[in-house]
């Protein structure tokens, strides 16, 4: 695993954190190389419970990195993974992957923001599940700043979050958005003092829950929520017979009967 980006796990919790702190996290081949490869190697993880995405030092992300790729090209030299390309059963490009793959971990994944997070750092705080945020936060859609429109899964992740009307006006003006601002547009969870406090406080809550029913929550939500009523109630149908009568549901129901902690088993 490459040194820009550090995972820590513990008790289930893993802390994944862009480590390119000098340059506000901005995006370079190699760090966004190394978010495919951290996301990947977390999804074959049996006994994660809940991960947290934050950055080094004072911004999460400042987005791509347009002199890293320039000096590359310059140079002659080759990028560690074919941007455009894909894998069999993921959806997803190589970067969108980067931003999209949070969102396709089967576990829940808690974003603690601050600083900047603009371009390619906002859309892969999009693939967050939760997004806490400091008040110093600022966000924005920056693609249009180079000419370009968000090409790291922003499209599916920002419809869940703000009318449409909403991502084309950010969009097309690439503004900067200010913490509050982007709480009351919908793009933040909550804005909080300490983002990282918050969100690691969130994940034990969530590590204290059955991993079944939590791993189902998400795929449940995920997938119903564009779908066809009739599809959505026979996902909610099928993944509750999953639980029904399970170690994990009997242990959860014994544990609130006797007053006491739950010993949940790992998926």
């Amino acid at each position: 695993m490459s040194e820009r980006v550090l995972i820590d796990i513990k008790e289930g919790i893993a802390q994944v954190r862009l480590n390119r702190p000098d340059k506000l996290n901005a995006l370079d081949p190699d760090l966004l190389h190394a978010l495919i490869e951290a996301a990947a190697g977390l999804a074959a993880s049996t006994g994660l419970r809940a991960v947290v995405l934050t950055g080094e030092g004072r911004s999460f992300c400042a987005g791509l990195d347009f002199a890293s790729f320039a000096a590359m090209a310059k140079s002659g030299g080759e990028m560690p993974f074919d941007p455009f390309g894909r894998v069999p059963g993921n959806p997803a490009n190589m970067v969108q992957r980067a931003g999209y793959d949070w969102r396709r971990l089967p576990v829940p994944v808690i974003a603690a923001l601050r600083g900047h997070v603009y371009g390619g750092g906002l859309q892969i705080a999009l693939g967050a599940d939760i997004r806490y945020a400091a008040p110093d936060t600022r966000l924005s859609v920056m693609e249009i700043k180079w000419g370009l429109i968000p090409d790291m899964s922003g499209s599916q992740t920002l419809r869940d979050l703000v009318g449409i009307d909403v991502a084309k006006e950010l969009t097309w003006t690439g503004r900067i958005v200010e913490a509050k601002e982007a709480k009351d547009l919908g793009l933040l969870t909550r804005v909080c003092e300490d983002p990282l406090e918050d969100a690691m406080e969130t994940a034990q809550a969530i590590a204290g829950r059955s991993p079944h029913a939590i791993r189902a929550g998400k795929q449940l939500f995920n997938q119903a929520w564009h779908g066809s009523d009739s599809d959505g109630l026979a996902l909610e149908e099928s993944l509750q017979k999953t639980l029904l009568g399970w170690p994990n549901q009997v242990e959860a129901v014994m544990a609130n009967m006797q007053k006491r902690e739950p010993k949940f088993r790992d998926v």
